[in-house]
C-alpha cells in the first residue's frame, strides 16, 4: 500500500465489529456492528451511557481484546487476526493508552515513568530521557520532572500518564475517560492540554468521556447506540439508551 492510500484507509479502521458476553443464561450483544475510520491528527469522542461497551471498543481499536467479527486496520493494514507477539509489537508501536486512572509506577519519578517505555521500545538513554523533558515540559510539568506519582496531584499525574502513552510517538492514542477522576476545572484544563499536545503530533486519537462540554471540543462526536456507532451532528441530542455491559 503506498502513503497515499495509507492516508484514505486512516490510521484506525474499524468495519461491522461485533462482541458480545455471556452473562448468566444471557447473551448480550455489546457491539453489533460498529465501524469507524480516524485519520491522522483527528480528534474524535466516543460518548454514551456507563455500560454501553466504550472500554470494550477501546480495547479491541488497541488490541488488547478480539472481537467477535468485524475487521480492525491500523494503518491501512488489517491486524483483526494478527498473533499475539504481532499485537503486542503493533501495541509498542502504534497505539498509545491513557486511562482513567494514571496507572504509573510509584517508585519511578515522572521523567522515568515518561522514559522508561521509550527504552523496552529500544531508544537510548539519553534519547528516552529528551524526549520525556520534551513532553513534560509542554505539559506544564518542567519543575516536576523529579517527583514521584505520590508526590504530584491529581491532574499532575495525569499529565505524566498522558506524556507516557505519547512518548513513542505513537499514530493512534485511545484514551478511556482521561479526566474522570479530576475535578471539574483541572479536568478542563488536562483535557485541553491533552487535545493541543494530539494536534500538535498529528496523532488519530479516540477518546472515550462522560463529558459532553468537552466532547463538544473534538473534531467529531460518535455516540455508542445500542452496540453501533453513531455520529452526533451539530446541536443534536442522543436519548438515553439503556447500559449494557461495561
Amino acid at each position: 500500500m503506498n502513503e497515499t492510500q495509507s492516508a484514505r484507509a486512516g490510521v484506525l479502521t474499524l468495519r461491522d465489529v461485533h462482541r458480545s458476553f455471556r452473562q448468566g443464561t444471557q447473551q448480550l450483544h455489546v457491539l453489533a456492528g460498529a465501524s469507524v475510520t480516524i485519520h491522522a491528527g483527528e480528534i474524535i469522542a466516543l460518548v454514551g451511557p456507563s455500560g454501553a461497551g466504550k472500554s470494550t471498543l477501546l480495547h479491541i481499536a488497541g488490541l488488547l481484546e478480539r472481537p467477535d467479527a468485524g475487521v480492525i486496520m491500523i494503518g491501512g493494514r488489517d491486524v483483526g487476526q494478527a498473533g499475539d507477539a504481532e499485537r503486542t509489537r503493533l501495541r509498542r508501536e502504534s497505539v498509545g493508552f491513557v486511562y482513567q486512572s494514571h496507572r504509573l509506577l510509584p517508585e519511578f519519578s515522572a521523567l522515568e515513568n515518561v522514559a522508561i517505555p521509550q527504552r523496552i521500545a529500544g531508544a537510548s538513554r539519553k534519547q528516552a530521557g529528551q524526549r520525556a523533558i520534551e513532553l513534560l515540559e509542554r505539559l506544564g510539568l518542567g519543575a516536576r520532572l523529579n517527583h514521584r506519582p505520590a508526590e504530584l496531584s491529581g491532574g499532575e499525574q495525569q499529565r505524566v500518564a498522558i506524556a507516557r502513552a505519547l512518548a513513542n510517538h505513537p499514530a493512534l492514542l485511545l484514551a478511556d475517560e482521561p479526566t474522570g477522576n479530576l475535578d471539574p476545572r483541572t479536568a478542563g484544563i488536562v483535557h485541553q492540554e491533552l487535545l493541543d499536545l494530539v494536534r500538535r503530533q498529528g496523532v488519530a486519537a479516540l477518546i472515550a468521556t462522560h463529558n459532553l462540554e468537552l466532547a463538544a471540543r473534538m473534531d467529531r462526536v460518535l455516540h455508542l447506540d445500542n452496540g453501533r456507532l453513531v455520529e452526533q451532528r451539530q446541536g443534536e441530542q442522543f436519548p438515553s439508551s439503556p447500559a449494557l455491559t461495561r
